[in-house]
């Protein structure tokens, strides 16, 4: 009987590199995802402005957008304002 492993490993064997990296990734976004809702189910306090996951992509992070932590988002606001800076 072939176990789970044994078989992406040999499915490893014979892709292509792009397969490869999308694989990875799919992986380590799934193992980010595990950890989030450790994180989250946990009492472990979380302080301000202390990263949440570390060695994540900028695509883990998007479930906490809309989540905006501290009281400086007026000011950056009006600093990108004042300096004409504008977001496409």
């Amino acid at each position: 009987m072939t176990t789970t492993k044994e078989k992406l490993i040999a499915s490893i064997e014979n892709a292509p590199e792009p397969i490869l990296q999308q694989t990875l990734d799919y992986l380590e976004y799934l193992k980010t995802k595990i950890n989030a809702s450790a994180i989250k189910s946990s009492s472990i306090s979380v302080k301000d402005g202390e990263p949440i996951l570390r060695g994540s992509k900028a695509k883990d992070l998007l479930q906490f957008a809309g989540t905006w932590q501290g009281d400086d988002f007026e000011n950056s606001n009006s600093h990108f304002e004042k300096n004409k800076i504008k977001f496409s």
